[in-house]
């Protein structure tokens, strides 16, 4: 469940993270997915702007897209690509 700590938290790390490098991955439907590199333009209150670089196209993406996993982010810090968000832990639940 996603709370609205979280969403600040992420607004935040966008916002700090604006000219940055990142790769975006997402779903198109259909077992179609994408990954593109970008740049974080803008940030805004319930959304965020990115350029793509292959065709200088800019995109917005909600806060709530990446909380929910619909679009992965990975950030370029310098060496490598790391996830904004850090991947979810699957847990097993144990049935007698």
């Amino acid at each position: 469940m996603i709370c609205k700590d979280d969403i600040t938290n992420l607004k935040t790390d966008i916002g700090e993270k604006i000219g940055q490098k990142i790769i975006v991955k997402g779903s198109l439907g259909r077992s179609k997915s994408f990954e593109k590199e970008a740049t974080i333009e803008k940030a805004y209150p319930n959304i965020f702007i990115v350029k793509y670089e292959e065709n200088n196209r800019n995109v917005t993406y909600s806060y709530t897209d990446v909380l929910t996993r619909t679009v992965e982010v990975q950030v370029f810090n310098g060496e490598e690509y790391s996830p904004l968000i850090p991947p979810a832990e699957i847990s097993k639940k144990n049935r007698l």
